[in-house]
Parts: C-alpha cells; sequence; structure tokens
C-alpha cells in the first residue's frame, strides 16, 4: 500500500494530517510507509494533480472520492467540506481508503497462492 501525504511548506496541517494517517493505519492494524510530498511550486502542483496542502492519496487515488481530475490544482491550504476539522481530510475518508486498499491488497495475496 501506498500512502502519500502532499503538501506545501509551512502548511499548518501537514504534521496533523501526518499524524492521523499513522493513526488510522495503526488502528486498522495496516503497515504502511508514508511519503510525505512537498510540493514546491505551480508547476509541481500541475503535474502531481495537487489539490491543496495536506492532500492523503492512497495508492495513487485522492481520499476524498469526489476529485476526479477535473477540478483546479491549488498551491493553498485545502480545506475539507464534512470534517470537524476543515484543514484536514475527514477521518472516516482516509480510514475507507486504507480498508478498501488493504482487502484489494489481501484479496490479490489470497489469489496468488
Amino acid at each position: 500500500m501506498k500512502v502519500e501525504i502532499l503538501y506545501v511548506t509551512d502548511c499548518p496541517n501537514h504534521p496533523a494530517a501526518v499524524a492521523l494517517v499513522r493513526d488510522i493505519l495503526a488502528d486498522q492494524c495496516v503497515s504502511a510507509e508514508i511519503l510525505e510530498i512537498l510540493v514546491p511550486n505551480e508547476a509541481a502542483a500541475k503535474e502531481l494533480n495537487f489539490r491543496g496542502s495536506p492532500t492523503v492519496r492512497v495508492n495513487g487515488k485522492d481520499v476524498i472520492e469526489e476529485c476526479d481530475g477535473s477540478e483546479e490544482t491549488a498551491l493553498c491550504c485545502r480545506i475539507y467540506s464534512g470534517s470537524s476539522r476543515t484543514g484536514l481530510p475527514p477521518i472516516d475518508a482516509i480510514r475507507r481508503a486504507i480498508v478498501e486498499a488493504n482487502e484489494k491488497a489481501q484479496k490479490g495475496c489470497l489469489e496468488a497462492v
């Protein structure tokens, strides 16, 4: 499983996003490396399809399902609706993405046997 946290310099929510992802991984008993990716400029934001800081992706997919690639990229803070902490993705969205990715990985391991 690949977990990425994309962020801009001095993002006040970046450390909290990392801690939140670590807590959810531990709660789900899932081992995964968290890649913290600094997005330094507009060109990188466009290349990475960056929606704002912090952005959490599991296996390359934004944990917020409505991100279908049609939104503008943004080299700024990201505001999440439906979250009690608006600068962080909703806990349920992160958990769902991790659980689904883990189930797919487990299914793939069983099919390989």
